[in-house]
């Protein structure tokens, strides 16, 4: 048997093994008739027989305690010491055929328990023996009731012996074993009648037990009657109309019409009252013993009608079976055949030809759907059309995947469309907006026009993650390599609330100018997520160093911070980043940091802070880094709060600029570069602020060497009177022509 048809043969055997389990359940139901028959006759061998003639001996020895107690002399106790030693023996007699392996495998878990209970309380009838035996004992009533507590527990036995699943059969036992309860109830009444004649008086309390006893016994003979005379009418009829019991039901009648119980007894005698009861006894235990033999009688059609059944049940059965099977393996190999083919041709589109035409799809290829969707002929029967289905479903398929590829595809168009144009317009607003800054002169104004340089700036971040989200690559690259606290401070300056985060030392090193743009990027969307997921009044903290694998950058807040569960959940995300999704923005910062992490195989990974907030862990391998001076200071950097200040270009290969906040402290004059006006260290106008308290814009003084342009030489002063504003206005003239020829050549390559 192939492997791909082990399936389908495997549920048409299971088929064939549950119509075998069925026949296999329905002569088991005919067959454990039969077998309860058997434990029927079993149970009736090892519990009824020795059961009844135990029963009887407890009520013997249940009298002759009672009399002795009554009257205690040397005959009653050898009479009573005799009887015990009967009693015993069929107990032991009794236990050890109910203890049987057969019973037990007979009975069920309720008859196992009442066998159980039946042997304790035996068990506890030596108890009741010593009580009777003292001479002074208060517990003879006590004493009484345990002798009925363990007649009792045996009729319990017999309740649980019904197990045969014909009802008229279960019900006709229960009646007789109602027979041997009434039974039980006179004998209890004799005990204390017999007891009392012995002492020759009731008390108060006899009386009453004596009074209860014969109303119940009555009653329970009534009902026993009328439940025979169904099943059973000579026995019922046996029971009403018996000269036995009328002579013992005249006995009860004088005990009953004592004008005074409490004095001696001498209208009945005792050897007149045992003489009635001994033979209401023999005749009951004779109807119940007749009636007995009528129901073993009527068990014979039943037995005969299970033995039929069975056969039926078993020889039919078994030949349907048979046939099932030859009918289903001459039928079912054309439809494993069919079912084969069907198979081949479904794995075969799912495996080798909708991956084709997707791939195919993603290479901007143009597909025929009816070509690559051949019908497939199965044929007319009901295979047939479920292969005619099968049909439309791949072409379906096919045809769906080629309209989602061409929506996605246009959808990509349109967002990196609206993306290289957003970026272009951002890039002439920011050109505009530098050159609006150079020549603004009003500190309010100045400050308002960085806040619009900074939305800007932001406004670019984010038509980036458009182009990053449509798998193209934004258009900002550097071709010399960048020291890593300019690529941070330019992550800094893209977010919104740049005030709150504090730059720590930084180790001396660079980064290779490809990737400056994207991992500045990524670097400002862990920092806006710091500053957004933490209290306003918190701080973000920046620091770099050099690990063993690469470069580490931590990004730490002081939030809330996350569960372990989406730690977990983000950090995969992040490693492994999905397919992205349009119906959702949900961590839409989240999909840019992976997918620009994936590009570089930088190791992204979030885990809990110290101060309960998160820390981003950004480690950037070592291809990426370049070793040497930087312009990092040497003690941690914070970012002015109290007013928005100039920015320090960098220059790139497109003109566009790294707008970076200028940070406190400002660099001394001694350490700034050259720059191509009049120097702060000769007009005293060029201070590190201006008189409204702003830092001065010092261009380059933020950047490596590597990327400062050439200085100029300073120009000769003819006049030497000229104000420093003006020399200002000189110098930023020159740098906007600069950068509006930049820009023009930037809007040209877009375009």
């Amino acid at each position: 048997m192939r492997l791909r048809n082990s399936r389908v043969r495997t549920k048409i055997t299971a088929l064939l093994l549950s119509l075998a389990a069925l026949w296999v359940f329905a002569a088991w139901v005919t067959l454990r008739e039969g077998v309860n028959l058997l434990w029927v006759q079993q149970m009736d061998q090892r519990i009824s027989t020795p059961g009844d003639v135990l029963v009887i001996k407890l009520q013997e020895e249940r009298r002759l305690s009672m009399i002795l107690a009554g009257q205690r002399s040397p005959e009653n106790r050898q009479a009573l010491l005799d009887k015990r030693a009967e009693t015993d023996a069929a107990s032991a007699e009794y236990k050890r055929l109910a203890d049987s392996t057969t019973v037990r495998m007979a009975a069920d878990d309720t008859l196992e328990l009442r066998i159980d209970s039946s042997f304790s309380a035996l068990t506890d009838l030596d108890q009741a023996r010593a009580w009777f035996d003292s001479p002074n004992s208060q517990y003879v009533e006590h004493a009484s009731t345990m002798y009925t507590e363990a007649v009792t527990a045996m009729f319990r036995v017999y309740d649980g012996m019904a197990t045969l699943d014909d009802d008229k059969f279960a019900n006709d036992t229960r009646t007789l074993v109602s027979i041997n309860r009434a039974r039980e109830l006179f004998s209890q009444e004799d005990a204390l009648v017999s007891g009392v004649l012995a002492n020759g008086r009731f008390s108060t309390e006899t009386y009453n037990d004596f009074m209860q006893l014969v109303g119940a016994q009555q009653h329970a003979y009534k009902e026993v009657a009328q439940n025979l005379e169904e099943s059973f009418p000579e026995a019922a009829a046996r029971i009403n109309k018996n000269e036995v019991r009328e002579k013992a039901t005249n006995l009860e009648n004088m005990l009953i019409d004592l004008p005074n119980p409490k004095k001696p007894i001498r209208v009945i005698t005792l050897p007149e009252w045992s003489a009635a009861s001994k033979a209401w006894f023999d005749d009951t235990y004779d109807i119940m013993r007749d009636s007995g033999d009528t129901l073993v009688d009527d068990s014979v059609p039943i037995a005969t009608g299970v033995i039929i059944r069975l056969i039926l049940a078993g020889g039919l059965g078994f030949f349907a079976v048979v046939a099932s099977v030859v009918l289903s393996v001459t039928t079912a190999r054309h439809l494993v055949q069919q079912l084969e083919r069907l198979k081949e041709a479904a794995n075969e589109l799912a495996d080798v030809r909708l991956p084709n035409v997707v791939e195919r799809l993603g290479h901007g290829e143009t597909l025929d759907v009816k070509t690559e969707a051949p019908p497939l002929e199965f044929g007319d029967d009901d295979i047939g059309q479920v292969g005619q289905a099968f049909n439309a479903v791949q072409e379906t398929a096919i045809r769906t995947a080629v309209e989602q590829a061409e929506l996605r595809r246009g959808i990509r168009d349109i967002l990196l469309s609206l993306a290289r144009r957003t970026q272009a317009l951002v890039h002439r607003q920011l050109t505009l907006l530098d050159v609006m800054e150079r020549r603004e002169i009003d500190t309010e104004e100045l400050e308002d026009l960085f806040k619009i340089d900074h939305l800007a700036t932001r406004m670019r971040r984010n038509a980036e993650n458009l182009i990053i989200l449509s798998g193209a690559t934004p258009a900002r690259g550097w071709r010399r390599p960048v020291p890593m606290v300019d690529v941070v401070r330019s992550a800094v300056s893209e977010v919104e609330d740049y005030t709150r985060v504090t730059v720590m030392p930084i180790d001396e090193v660079h980064l290779v100018g490809r990737a400056v743009a994207d991992i500045a990027h990524l670097l400002a969307e862990l920092i806006e997520n710091a500053v957004s997921f933490s209290p306003p009044y918190t701080y973000a903290q920046i620091s770099g160093h050099m690990v063993a694998s690469g470069y580490a950058i931590e990004v730490e807040d002081r939030g809330l911070g996350m569960s372990d569960e989406n730690l977990e959940l983000i950090n995969q995300r992040i490693a492994d980043p999905p397919e992205f999704n349009l119906s959702s923005s949900v961590q839409l910062g989240l999909y840019v940091v992976g997918k620009l992490a994936e590009r570089y195989g930088i190791q992204v990974m979030l885990k809990r802070s110290p101060y309960k907030g998160t820390t981003a862990v950004v480690i950037i391998p070592r291809e990426l880094i370049e070793e040497g001076e930087s312009g990092a200071p040497s003690k941690p950097l914070t970012v002015v709060g109290a007013s928005m200040p100039e920015s320090t270009d960098s220059p790139s290969r497109n003109g566009e600029l790294f707008t970076v906040p200028a940070l406190v402290p400002p660099p001394a004059p001694a350490e700034a570069p050259p720059v191509n006006a009049p120097s702060a260290a000769d007009d005293p106008s060029q201070s590190s602020t201006t008189p409204s308290g702003l830092p001065v814009r010092v261009p380059q003084a933020s950047l490596a060497s590597q990327l400062r342009e050439e200085p100029l030489e300073a120009p000769v002063e003819d006049d030497p009177g000229r104000s420093p504003e003006e020399i200002r206005r000189i110098v930023g003239a020159f740098q906007s022509g600069t950068l509006r020829g930049r820009a023009a050549s930037v809007e040209s390559e877009t375009e």
